[in-house]
């Protein structure tokens, strides 16, 4: 059954009958890195580098697909590096688990990604079997938790708090949260949050930049009256999205590639 980010349990209903958005905020947090690695990552520069080389490696790979496929890939990453502790890997160790994110997201997603493709690239060769067994300890890792619940999957309740009436503007709001989404997976300051308080830090942001300052206070007072957010998490979040979102560009990643695909795959 192919995952759908904006709907990660949708193919699952027959399992679970209440696979619905109460379900996917109970749930989210079996997504979501540990503690202990966040901390990691803030405490040290190295354990940072680690995962910037690893997702250069994810995004080289990628570079062929749309920017949901990286995403998940790199949710992939950060959960296994998370329960298996962030060591000193070698470059090769940590090429043959960007391999591997990706191949497992490819799955995933039901896209056509073929190993031979990367065999050679950055020097290093990876037979099948090898890529496999990689994926086997990945799969363990997240104890095959692999339906990842992102901020995606909660982007359209959070807007639909609004009663925006207007289509198009309705999904400009989305495609722009949506770009803020993609940006603020590279910055490691917001693991610590629950992908439904980024996913509200990132509409809530798009809003600010979309509509008139007339509308926006309600728009805020819908996002902070809802039940499921905690509020001082919320305003923390939001104030470091608002930051990500208005830097500049440069990123591993090239944006203008990605926002050329953000209509297709989250238009309505």
């Amino acid at each position: 059954m192919e995952l759908d980010l904006e709907n990660p349990l949708s193919n699952l209903n027959d399992l679970f009958p209440t696979a619905s958005t109460p379900s996917l905020f109970l749930l989210e947090s079996h997504h979501m890195p540990t503690l202990y690695y966040i901390n990691t990552l803030k405490a040290t520069h190295l354990d940072i580098s680690v995962r910037r080389e690893a997702i250069s490696s994810i995004s080289q790979l990628s570079c062929k697909f749309g920017p949901l496929l990286p995403y998940l890939a790199i949710t992939y990453l950060d959960r296994f590096l998370s329960s298996q502790g962030v060591a000193q890997p070698n470059t090769w160790v940590l090429r043959l688990v960007a391999i591997s994110c990706v191949s497992l997201a490819a799955k995933m997603m039901k896209t056509d990604f073929s190993l031979a493709d990367f065999q050679g690239d950055g020097g290093f060769m990876f037979d099948a079997q090898t890529v496999e067994r990689m994926e086997y300890l990945i799969l363990g890792a997240l104890k095959w938790r692999m339906r990842s619940i992102t901020p995606f999957s909660f982007v359209s309740f959070f807007i639909s708090l609004f009663k925006v009436k207007d289509p198009p503007l309705k999904q400009a709001l989305k495609a722009r949260a949506v770009e803020i989404i993609f940006k603020a997976q590279l910055d490691t300051k917001l693991l610590e949050f629950k992908p439904s308080t980024i996913a509200a830090s990132a509409v809530l942001s798009a809003s600010h930049q979309i509509f008139d300052g007339k509308q926006f206070p309600s728009f805020k007072k819908a996002i902070f009256s809802c039940s499921y957010v905690n509020k001082e998490n919320l305003v923390k979040c939001t104030n470091w999205v608002e930051e990500i979102a208005m830097e500049g560009s440069e990123s591993i990643w090239d944006y203008q590639h990605i926002y050329q695909h953000i209509y297709f795959q989250f238009r309505e």
